[in-house]
């Protein structure tokens, strides 16, 4: 039988201009030849995905007679930039040497040195709600992270579940032609969802990220990270490898993917989110960086006087304005420096070394980067953008500081000699550190709070430095232009010179709260007005809003290392006491104009209340309670879990709550010939946690709340696990309050006192794991009840 074509005697396909949904029709750009295998192609679309592209050949019954074209590849504008997004986490505004600071930081020098550094750039005050507005230029409650992901609420502006209608900046690149990547602190995947078993579409690889290599939650060991991740797989690179810490692993993954990316598709740009967990608690720097900054006497003299030497090189830089004045020291709240005791001022100095070892070690490996992307040969076409902090520097440590970050989530303050004996252990793995709030003070010069407080400077403004060779001339030019952490997906996506989408798998977008930043890379705009006139601000109940140079403020009705114990207003929208800045006159909010101007208060407070109604941040909520309310997820509504085998890091969400609860555990085993020891079940992290182990021919419960004001560790009395008991069956448990006990059979093993609370639910650093327990080292065993 032979085919007959009629009239057209060959079958010709033309290519087409799509335009859906937009009623506009875009400029497709192809770059080489329809139908060639060297053929790319921009679809500069507001449409995501976009459509498979029509057929540029023809077809005939015999393929001798037709003619093959392959369909365009999916690329990135032509001379679109590479784009390294740096943000590090809890890093004050006065911390980094780049603005003001004592602490060395040679690689955010380099890049302001090379392009400009912005003294006006604001964050949310707190982890997750950054980050959330950083990779989607939305207001943090307009994505549903209205506070941290631990703290997740049945209220849309407070689920941290980022919606669909509002896709991320990978999603954006992803599918207008760049590499993807995401390196370090994801704390923006529900607390539910963030176990191996998923589900992962709201996890980096479902966000629009090609490649994820980090941990998920709010923070981990830099040492032994028990919730650390290859794209959705847990891993464990410590495990057999001393001195391992992540800030150089997290480097070294980085630079081979950058590597790799440039050697095998040099001609597709790649966009990497790069979040170190520096300085996030526990502040865990390797030995040599705490001996370099020890041997610089940078805080010998006490938090007041670095404030003060802080101020004085923030003037010389120009990083401050002229008018601004330093805010006096808050004696009401924080001892003077020479009111403490010899202890206490020896401690908190190592604190304050550890910290800032920490931050340079950090940059350290973020150099280490920057300087792979300048060997290949692709720095004078690459946009960074080094955010120094994702909210202020942290006061979560409390006013001493503590050896364990878990005792602040739990309301335990220890003095400065009950931490003595963890001096020389200070940032290594048998701690997870934090510093002392005069330090965090101290950090955030020349503004008044601290992170959590979103109704201060202290709390929000962070500094930044852009570079990007290729684009800015203005080499070590300082902006003073207001903007904020939702502006910088809208000037990635003007740089990369791609459209905003409307339409994202099939979902209209909402419109992005951001503008973009790129008008003022210009020297001729170094004092252009700003693009952005309003902003609001709320975490937790303290709350601001910004319009043409004022600012009203709530007064912090407790100051955040208060603690879970602090007595708040039960009614947060109308408990709040009202204040007001004119930033121009006034930029450290040293004086309260509100009594003298309450028309323009009552104005703002007005527009706090339209902002916050257009962007989901009510029903207000000051109180961290809800940090162990129920949530969805495969632990929801269980009573029973039952576990077959050994299996590693099943995250706190997704498994068991014994918190605050009675509880049993039963372990059936077979015990080989000759003994076994070993793990059997362990909830928590490396320095407080549960533990079922028989060790060393013996059965027991190992309930180790590390660190406790009883600074007590140990095991319960325990017999011994050995044949013929080749069956064997352990419980071990709790009754409300009281002690931990361990069983075997139905004979009575032993006790251990235990306390209220034993575990910090707000990061997910702690896990289940079963039949293992990889960040048990033998130094650490325990040795006797």
């Amino acid at each position: 039988m032979r085919y007959r074509l009629g009239l057209l005697g060959r079958l010709t396909v033309l290519p087409l201009a799509w335009s859906i949904g937009t009623g506009v029709v875009q400029a497709q750009q192809l770059r080489g030849a329809p139908g060639a295998p060297n053929a790319v192609e921009f679809p500069d679309s507001r449409v995501l995905p976009t459509p498979t592209p029509p057929f540029a050949g023809s077809i005939l019954p015999n393929a001798i007679d037709s003619t093959s074209a392959w369909p365009p590849q999916l690329a990135a504008p032509e001379g679109a930039p590479n784009v390294l997004l740096i943000l590090t986490d809890d890093v004050g505004f006065g911390a980094p040497a780049t603005f003001g600071g004592v602490i060395p930081t040679p690689t955010l020098d380099q890049v302001a040195a090379s392009g400009l550094r912005y003294t006006a750039f604001h964050t949310t005050a707190l982890c997750s709600p950054t980050r959330a507005a950083l990779l989607t230029g939305q207001n943090h409650h307009q994505v549903g992270f209205g506070t941290i992901s631990e703290l997740a609420s049945g209220y849309p502006g407070y689920n941290s579940i980022i919606p669909r209608e509002t896709a991320t900046i990978g999603v954006m690149l992803q599918q207008n032609g760049y590499a993807t990547a995401w390196f370090g602190k994801n704390h923006n995947t529900p607390a539910w969802e963030a176990s191996a078993a998923g589900p992962f579409s709201n996890w980096p690889t479902g966000l629009g990220f090609d490649y994820f290599y980090g941990f998920v939650g709010g923070d981990t060991s830099q040492w032994q990270p028990g919730n650390l991740f290859r794209n959705t797989t847990p891993i464990h690179p410590f495990a057999g490898n001393p001195g391992w810490n992540l800030n150089t692993a997290m480097a070294d993954d980085a630079i081979a993917y950058i590597r790799t990316n440039t050697e095998i598709a040099p001609n597709r740009p790649w966009f990497i989110h790069y979040a170190p967990g520096a300085t996030h608690a526990p502040h865990h720097p390797t030995h040599e960086w705490v001996e370099r900054i020890e041997a610089m006497h940078l805080f010998d003299d006490g938090w007041e006087k670095l404030r003060e030497r802080i101020f004085e090189n923030q003037k010389r830089l120009g990083v401050v304005p002229a008018n601004a004045q330093l805010p006096p020291w808050p004696a009401e709240m924080l001892k003077r420096w020479d009111d403490l005791s010899a202890a206490e001022k020896r401690l908190f100095i190592r604190q304050a070394n550890v910290y800032a070892a920490y931050l340079a070690y950090a940059d350290h490996e973020i150099g280490r980067v920057v300087a792979e992307v300048e060997r290949l040969g692709q720095r004078d076409n690459t946009l960074i953008i080094y955010i120094s902090g994702d909210n202020g520097s942290s006061a979560e440590g409390s006013v001493n500081g503590t050896p364990n970050e878990v005792m602040y989530f739990n309301g335990v303050a220890l003095t400065a000699e009950q931490q003595m004996p963890y001096y020389d252990a200070w940032g290594t793995d048998r701690t997870y550190n934090h510093m002392a709030v005069g330090w965090t003070w101290a950090f955030d010069t020349p503004y008044r709070w601290t992170k959590q407080v979103a109704s201060h400077l202290g709390g929000t403004r962070n500094g930044m430095a852009v570079s990007w060779p290729r684009g800015i001339a203005d080499r070590g030019g300082i902006r003073t232009q207001f903007h904020h952490v939702v502006d910088i997906v809208p000037t990635i996506l003007d740089v990369a010179g791609i459209s905003q989408p409307t339409i994202v798998n099939g979902i209209a977008q909402r419109p992005m709260a951001g503008t973009s930043m790129a008008y003022s890379f210009a020297r001729e705009n170094a004092a252009a007005p700003s693009t952005r006139r309003t902003q609001y601000f709320e975490i937790l109940g303290n709350r601001a809003i910004y319009h043409d140079g004022w600012m009203a403020s709530t007064t912090p009705a407790a100051p955040p290392w208060a603690g879970v114990t602090a007595p708040l207003p039960s009614d947060v929208m109308n408990g709040y006491r009202w204040e007001l800045y004119n930033l121009a006159e006034d930029p450290t909010q040293v004086r309260d104009v509100a009594a003298a101007q309450p028309d323009r208060l009552r104005m703002l407070r007005e527009l706090f209340t339209i902002e916050a109604t257009r962007n989901q941040v009510f029903p207000l909520n000051n109180s961290i309670a809800a940090m162990i309310a129920p949530r969805p997820g495969p632990a929801a509504g269980r009573r029973q879990f039952v576990y077959t085998g050994a299996s590693c890091c099943t995250q706190a969400n997704a498994a068991p709550n014994i918190l605050n609860r009675s509880f049993k555990i039963t372990a059936e085993i077979e015990v080989p010939q000759g003994g076994a020891n070993g793990m059997l079940v362990t909830s928590g992290r490396a320095l407080w946690r549960l533990g079922l182990l028989p060790q060393e021919g013996a059965t027991g419960l190992h309930p180790e709340p590390a660190l406790r004001r009883a600074a007590e560790m140990g095991r319960a009395g325990c017999a011994a696990a050995r044949p013929p008991h080749r069956h064997l069956r352990l419980r071990a448990g709790r009754a409300g309050p009281g002690p931990f006990r361990a069983w075997r059979h139905r004979r009575a093993l032993g006790r251990r006192a235990g306390g209220g609370a034993v575990e910090d639910p707000a990061h997910r650093a702690l896990h289940l794991s079963m039949g293992r327990d990889l960040r048990r080292r033998p130094r650490h065993r325990h040795t006797g009840g």
